[in-house]
This record gives structure tokens, C-alpha cells and sequence, in this order.
């Protein structure tokens, strides 16, 4: 686990900012939108760490999203600002301090999960909000490790097959 410095809470604050203005951006709804973010390309140069040398404001982020997927309004449900924002900050500082990719971070805990989170958690310490929800689903971040090994030794052994 590598600890929180300046380039990863520029990365947590720029993707908590998309999220927040995805409300107003996007014609899908939030949990659509947050799919499509944690899939895309920007999320995975996020994860590279290099993104925050490129030349991209928030429109642009919107623009890439949408020639990657395609124009969507599929879906009603639109969370607040303020939930957006922490979803999108704590997904962030979840991959980067537990160097995980966003895709590997989605799949294990969905939008519809944290915005539950939202009220309970928002007012603590993202590292402290993290740990509390990895305790609640009764797993720490060597468990995270192992059961990712676990799971490639099965996509190898099933590959040979």
C-alpha cells in the first residue's frame, strides 16, 4: 500500500470533480456514468499516474467518455453533487493508495454500495472510510492480494486446459 502524496490528491480531486459534474454533463444516469468512468480509458491513464501531465479539463473528460462508449441517456436515477464527489474521491484514493486499477476497484464495491456509504462515512478520513468498508465485508488488503492470485492461478490453470 503506498501512502497518499500531492500527485494522488490532485488525481482524487480532478476525478472527484467529474463525477460531481457528470450530474449536469450527462444524459445517463449516475451509476451508468460511473460505470462507463471506472472502464474507460481516462480511469486507466489515471491509474498510470502520468494523467495529470496531459492537457484535460473536465469537458474533455466528458468528450473522451463519450466517443469511447457512444452517447447514452440510458437511465433516470441521479445522485447529488456531494455524493458524486465522494464516490469519485474515494474511488480514486482507493486505486492509488491500494494501487489497484479502477476496474478492479468497481468490481468490488459497486456506486449503488457507497452512495449507501455516503452519510455514514463522507465526514471521515477516505483512508479510514476504505478500511471500515474492507472490515465490513470482512476482508483487509493482504486478503484483496490473495484472492487475486486465486483467481489468476485459475485463469492460467483453465487456459491450459
Amino acid at each position: 500500500m503506498r501512502k497518499i502524496d500531492e500527485i494522488g490528491l490532485k488525481l482524487c480531486k480532478m476525478q472527484a470533480e467529474v463525477f460531481s459534474a457528470s450530474t449536469l454533463e450527462t444524459n445517463c444516469s449516475s451509476p451508468i456514468f460511473m460505470r462507463r468512468f471506472m472502464n474507460s480509458g481516462v480511469a486507466q491513464r489515471m491509474d498510470l499516474g502520468g494523467f495529470l501531465f496531459e492537457a484535460c479539463d473536465v469537458n474533455q473528460i466528458f468528450s473522451e467518455i463519450e466517443n469511447e462508449f457512444g452517447e447514452s441517456s440510458y437511465g433516470k436515477e441521479k445522485y447529488s453533487e456531494a455524493e458524486l464527489y465522494w464516490i469519485g474521491y474515494i474511488y480514486r484514493y482507493w486505486s492509488y493508495t491500494y494501487q489497484k486499477t479502477s476496474k478492479q476497484i468497481y468490481k468490488f464495491i459497486k456506486p449503488k454500495e457507497l452512495r449507501n456509504l455516503y452519510y455514514p462515512y463522507h465526514s471521515l478520513d477516505p483512508a479510514q472510510a476504505i478500511e471500515r468498508i474492507l472490515e465490513a465485508k470482512g476482508m483487509n488488503e493482504k486478503d484483496l492480494t490473495t484472492k487475486g492470485v486465486k483467481i489468476m492461478r485459475e485463469i492460467i490453470k483453465n487456459e491450459g486446459k
